[in-house]
Formats: structure tokens, C-alpha cells, sequence
């Protein structure tokens, strides 16, 4: 191979730290892949173990009463708590017939003998006896924290069942088994969705790139990053619990990343070799494209971080996962892409399927932003006109946390909740669990039995060591929004020492935690990417145009969700039943994956626009050599996109459902209407001023160019 020096020398290049880096790792290609291939094979080996060692549950607000009361559950009764097991033995004649006692005293058996399952209560009449005398719950305390009764709740809900005989259905149920069954489904339609999404992904590639050996770059930078940050998620589960719902988000972006970042390097490497040799090539491409891939990286990683305001262990290990992925899929591009790069040279065209030009300036896309150009205000008023009306019904958006019917019907969880449903009343499965100190127990008691929202309360259980543990039965259904009215209202009227919790109420202090973070997460991502692009562009105005249009594709596709998956617009088609808003969970976490997303192809397109405008100082070279060197890429990556989070929308539970529905309208609203016709008619009405910066600000922020002088 030329050397990097000899070729380096035929022009006169004063590369920045990323084209120097580029020529460092294109000059010692064994080094960076003895690194990689040692760091890969170190983490590589426990990326088999992350199904198993990352944990399902986290779902919780930190300090909030109801987990105050489940430690306490823990602590002083028995681990009979939110996450405690509830073995349902449901019969066609009474639980005292010999055949179904014989059924519950093997139950009891099999959860004792599990070392994570506390103290075992048989059922109790009059409590958890049904009054027809037909249905008995056993309940099986906890003895571990909440991720590890998951993963008890994984062994023993098949063998639970296995016991159920001719008229006697056994199933378990609880929190923890329904996190089991949904972390189950979950998998399932994950890797159904990954089978159907990978045909349409490698014809897209191939398409985009033009070669197969092209193509087979972003495979091998998504592989990089999905292996490390596998590796790394196990290893960090040593420390604190990760949501299994981090490797899920972790692998999707891995691969969207891996797809744009290789995509906008190929590209620029194919211009750039047609001018040079290939190290010079490689040092090119990195101090222009280079830079716009860290930036768009540094973008992501921020807006993910803010999701970390949230103090739940589930939305933090998951905004974790992700930005594990980022970096490990950003550190390959900047290292080990430039190599292959270098190495493969012309031979990057290999197996073209159709003839594959050196320069990277696409004449379809230029023509595009000439189009635009002449005529602004007829697509500009036609792109916001179509996300305004679907941003609009954002504004009656209703969010709540999952019911039971994010479940398949025949889920273990389910089947028990409806038996128990049936036998004891439409609250039973959602019983609240009260907190009193013993001298007030009694106080308690009499403030729930008068309530109206409690069908049944039962009698105080002392500890013996202090506080009494108190159950009682709601009238409505725990995903019945009446419920929240009870909670509040007992916490306003129960004695000061009582905290009341319960699985359900879990649920509401999280949705209560969530709609408070909410304002501070949305405002957080905005601030960050508006100073991470006015960093870098050092151009206020559209720093602030390139945000607020991520805004307005996001809002779009909330609207859309709320079309679908509250009103019920096209649930037939889609395959599920509309819970009448949408989960609680999804306005902070899929408004942070949405703006990271959309910011990544804002950054491509501006910083494509700056380095034409620093160039020519031109603002129509600006806008539409922007189009012409980005619009390809932002197209086949968003088309890349769409495809594999649509194939979510049509498998598996609801919450993968609105996840690829979400995000899959997200990135189509934003790549096709946002980056490719609103942002550049702004540059068009901006001109100049688009491009301007006040003495002032300019002494602040530091110089970052985009062009390859």
C-alpha cells in the first residue's frame, strides 16, 4: 500500500484532528484491527449471556410511597409484596375436593422449594378462597428483588401449569409474571420483526451503496457495536440491574447508525478517491464527513441523556444500552471504517449490480435543490401544511400505563388475572397494599372500609416488629383510570404514618413521575441540540431552525399515535385492540429516540450545507449542494429505517406496536418532508442570514469548519 506520507504529499492538505486520525488508522491497519478483533473477542464472549443475565422489571419510581411500601412488604411480612407470585388454582367444583387440594399442596411445594420465593401463605377463606368456594390463590412471597422474581417467575410459571388436571387450571400470576410473559412476547415478535426486516434491509444497502462490498460496511460496523455493547451490558448488570428493553433499543440503533454513518462516509470516500489516492482519500473524508459523524454521534448521545432525569432503573438502563451502542458503533466508524476503507481502496466497488460513479454529488438531488430553490413557498406551505394537521392532534393525547392487554390472551399472567377477576371481582387483581404504623392500624382500616372506590378491606396483619400490613380490594379494574382517584384519595385521608402501594400503584406513581419529568426531559433534548448546533455551525438561526423542525416532526408523530393507538384508526389492520390512549412511558423515551434520530439527519444536511457555504459563499450552493452530496444518503438511510421499525407494527405485543409506528412515522415525516423539503426552503427564505453569527457570539464559540481546504 502507498504510504500515507508519499501520497499525502501530492497535495497541499492541512487535515484536522479527524483527518489526521483517518491517516493514522489508514497507516496501521494491523494495529487498529488487533484492537478491535481483541476488543470483540473480550466482550464478544458474554454477549450470549445478555438475554439472560439482563433483567425485566425496573419499571418503578425511586422513592416514591409504593416502593416504600414493597420494601417494607419485603422486610417485615414475609416478602408478601407487589412482586410476590400468585398461584391461581381455578376448579370445576369446590378447592376442597380431594383431586384439587391434591393439586394445591404440589403448588405449594413447587414455589417453596424455589430459594427466591419467601413465605408461602395457602389460600385463606374468606380472603383468598372465592365465595363460591371454587377458585383458591396461594400467594408466594418474595425473597429476592424485583429482577430476580422475573426470572423466578420464568422457571416456575411452566411448571405451575403442568400441574393443572382434567377441571383444574393452574396458572401464575402477579407483577412479575406479567413481566415475564411480556418480556417473552416481546422477544418473539423482536425476532420475528428482525427476520422480516432483514431481506428489505440488505436490498435497500445494496441499492444505496451500489456494490456488495459496500454494502456489507454498515453489517460490519453494526455487528462491532452490537457485540461490545452486548458484551458491556452484561458485564455492567454486575453493578445495577439493566432493563432487558436496552439491548432491544441497542440492537435497532446500532443498526440505523452503522447504515447512516456508513453511508455518508462511503459516499464522500468514493468522491474523494476519484482524486486521490486511497489514504488521501480516507484523510478527506474524515475532516469533512468525519466531523459531521461525531457531531451527529455527540447530538444522539446527548439527547439520550436526558432521558437519565427520569430516576426509574428501567428508563435509564435503557437510554444506558442505547448509548453503549452509539458509542461503540461511532468509535468503529472513526477508527475502523477509515482502515477498510484504506485497504479496499477502488476494490470498495467490487460486485457493483449497476455502474457505481466516483463523485459523491448526486444530479437527481441537485435537480431536487434547484427545484426547491425556484419554488419555496409552494413545497414549503405543502410540508408544513401535512405536519401541522398531524402534529395537530397531539393536543388530546391521553397517556396511562399498560393494561393487562399488552399480553397475548393464553399468557399465563393473563389467564390467572382473569380467573381471579372472575372469581373475586373486577379490582382483585390490583389489590393496594397499606403501610401503618400499629397504633394507627386500626385508624386505617376504618378510613378504607369507609371509602367509596374499596369493595373489601382486610383485617390489619401486625408484623411484630412495628408497622401492620393492610389489603384492600378496589371496586374498578387496576388499569381503570378511577383508580388514581382512590389512591389520591386515600393518601389524603388515611392517618400520616400510612403508605399505600401495591403493583398497581407502582404503575401510577411511575405515570405520575413521568408527566412530571416530562416538561424537563423535552426541554433538556431541545437546549442540548440547539447549543450542539450552534457549536457547530456557528450559526444561531438555523441552529434554532434545524431543532424547532425536529420538534415539528416529532409532534407529528405523536399525533399520529394518537390517531392509531388511542382513537383506533387502523387497529384491525394492524392486529390489536386500542387501549384508548397511549403508554405512559412513550412521550419521554420515544420523544428522546425521535429527536436523536431526526437530529442525526439535521447535522448531516447542515453541516453538508455549511461546508458548501464555506466554500462559495453562496447560499443557493449551499442548500442545494447540500441535497445533492446528503439527500442520497438521508434517503436510503431513512428508507433502511422505516422498513425495519414498520416490520414492528405488525408482531407481537402492543408496546412493539406503537414503538415501530412511532418511530417508523417519525423518520419518514422527518428524512422525506423535514430534511429534504422544509429545512432547505428555510435556507432558501434565509439566505445569507442563515449563515451569520454576532461578533459577539462568534468570540465565544470556537472555529469548526467543515470544508477540506
Amino acid at each position: 500500500m502507498v504510504s500515507v506520507q508519499r501520497e499525502r504529499s501530492q497535495r497541499d492538505v492541512a487535515p484536522g484532528p479527524l483527518g489526521r486520525l483517518g491517516g493514522w488508522a489508514a497507516g496501521h491497519f494491523r494495529l487498529v484491527v488487533f484492537v478491535w478483533v481483541g476488543l470483540l473477542v473480550v466482550l464478544g464472549a458474554f454477549a450470549p449471556k445478555v438475554n439472560t443475565a439482563l433483567s425485566g422489571a425496573g419499571w418503578q419510581a425511586d422513592g416514591s410511597e409504593s416502593v416504600q411500601v414493597r420494601e417494607a412488604a419485603e422486610k417485615h411480612f414475609g416478602g408478601n409484596a407487589s412482586t410476590a407470585l400468585q398461584v391461581v388454582v381455578a376448579a370445576d367444583r369446590p378447592v376442597t375436593d380431594g383431586a384439587v387440594a391434591a393439586v394445591i399442596d404440589r403448588a405449594v411445594r413447587l414455589v417453596a422449594a424455589d430459594g427466591r420465593i419467601g413465605r408461602v401463605v395457602r389460600p385463606q377463606p374468606g380472603a383468598t378462597v372465592s365465595p363460591d368456594g371454587r377458585t383458591a390463590v396461594i400467594l408466594a412471597g418474595a425473597a429476592a428483588d424485583p429482577n430476580e422474581m422475573v426470572r423466578a417467575a420464568d422457571d416456575l410459571k411452566e411448571p405451575l401449569a403442568a400441574l393443572s388436571a382434567d377441571g383444574i387450571e393452574v396458572s401464575a400470576t402477579g407483577s412479575s409474571v406479567l413481566w415475564s410473559d411480556f418480556n417473552t412476547a416481546n422477544h418473539d415478535a423482536m425476532m420475528k420483526s428482525e427476520m422480516l426486516s432483514w431481506p428489505v434491509t440488505l436490498a435497500i444497502l445494496v441499492l444505496a451503496f451500489g456494490s456488495l462490498v459496500a454494502a456489507g460496511l454498515p453489517l460490519l460496523l453494526t455487528l462491532a457495536g452490537l457485540a461490545a455493547s452486548a458484551g458491556s451490558l452484561v458485564l455492567l448488570t454486575e453493578l445495577t440491574p439493566i432493563s432487558i428493553w436496552a439491548m432491544n433499543f441497542a440492537m435497532m440503533f446500532a443498526l440505523a447508525l452503522g447504515i447512516d454513518y456508513a453511508l455518508f462516509l462511503v459516499m464522500r470516500f468514493r468522491g474523494a478517491l476519484s482524486r486521490s489516492g486511497p489514504a488521501d482519500a480516507v484523510v478527506e473524508t474524515m475532516d469533512t464527513a468525519g466531523k459531521a459523524v461525531l457531531l451527529s454521534g455527540v447530538t444522539v448521545l446527548v439527547s439520550l441523556s436526558a432521558v437519565m432525569l427520569v430516576p426509574s432503573p428501567a428508563f435509564r438502563s435503557m437510554a444506558g444500552g442505547i448509548m453503549l451502542a452509539v458509542v461503540f458503533v461511532l468509535a468503529a466508524t472513526l477508527t475502523l471504517l477509515p482502515v477498510v476503507l484504506a485497504r479496499l481502496g477502488h476494490r470498495i466497488d467490487k460486485g457493483a449490480l449497476t455502474r457505481v460513479t466516483g463523485e459523491h454529488r448526486s444530479p437527481r438531488f441537485a435537480a431536487w435543490g434547484r427545484l426547491l430553490w425556484r419554488r419555496p413557498a409552494l413545497f414549503g406551505v405543502a410540508a408544513a401544511g401535512v405536519l401541522f394537521a398531524l402534529a395537530l392532534p397531539v393536543l388530546g393525547l391521553r397517556t396511562a400505563m399498560p393494561s393487562i392487554t399488552v399480553i397475548p390472551e393464553d399468557a399465563p399472567a393473563r389467564v390467572g388475572y382473569t380467573a381471579v377477576q372472575r372469581a373475586f371481582g373486577p379490582g382483585a387483581p390490583g389489590a393496594l397494599q397499606v403501610i401503618a404504623a400499629g397504633p394507627q392500624a386500626d385508624e386505617a382500616v376504618r378510613v378504607l372500609r369507609a371509602d367509596s372506590g374499596i369493595a373489601a378491606v382486610m383485617p390489619a396483619v401486625p408484623s411484630g416488629s412495628g408497622p401492620a400490613l393492610i389489603q384492600a380490594v378496589p371496586k374498578v379494574d387496576p388499569s381503570d383510570p378511577a383508580l388514581a382517584a382512590t389512591v389520591d384519595r386515600l393518601r389524603g385521608d388515611l392517618p400520616d404514618s400510612a403508605l399505600v402501594g401495591g403493583a398497581a400503584v407502582e404503575n401510577l406513581d411511575l405515570k405520575a413521575l413521568l408527566d412530571e419529568k416530562t416538561p424537563l426531559v423535552l426541554g433538556t433534548v431541545l437546549a442540548l441540540g440547539f447549543l450542539l448546533l450552534l457549536f457547530a455551525l456557528r450559526a444561531p438561526l438555523i441552529a434554532a431552525l434545524g431543532t424547532l423542525t425536529s420538534l415539528l416532526s416529532t409532534a407529528a408523530a405523536f399525533g399520529t399515535a394518537r390517531l392509531v393507538f388511542q382513537d383506533g384508526h387502523g387497529a384491525g389492520l394492524l392486529g390489536f385492540t386500542p387501549q384508548g390512549f397511549l403508554d405512559g412511558w412513550a412521550p419521554v423515551f420515544f420523544f428522546a429516540m425521535i429527536f436523536a434520530i431526526a437530529m442525526d439527519y439535521t447535522v448531516f444536511l447542515l453541516a453538508s450545507a455549511k461546508e458548501h457555504y464555506e466554500k462559495s459563499g453562496d447560499p443557493r450552493e449551499a442548500a442545494v449542494g447540500a441535497l445533492a452530496h446528503s439527500g442520497r444518503v438521508i434517503f436510503a438511510a431513512a428508507g433502511v429505517m422505516v422498513a425495519v421499525f414498520f416490520t414492528f407494527a405488525l408482531s407481537g405485543p402492543l408496546p412493539p406496536k406503537e414503538m415501530g409506528i412511532v418511530l417508523g412515522v417519525a423518520v419518514l415525516l422527518d428524512a422525506f418532508l423535514v430534511r429534504l423539503v422544509l429545512l432547505p426552503v428555510l435556507l432558501r427564505l434565509a439566505g445569507h442570514a442563515a449563515w451569520a453569527c454576532p461578533r459577539w457570539l462568534a468570540r465565544l464559540l470556537p472555529e469548526v469548519r467543515f470544508v477540506h481546504d
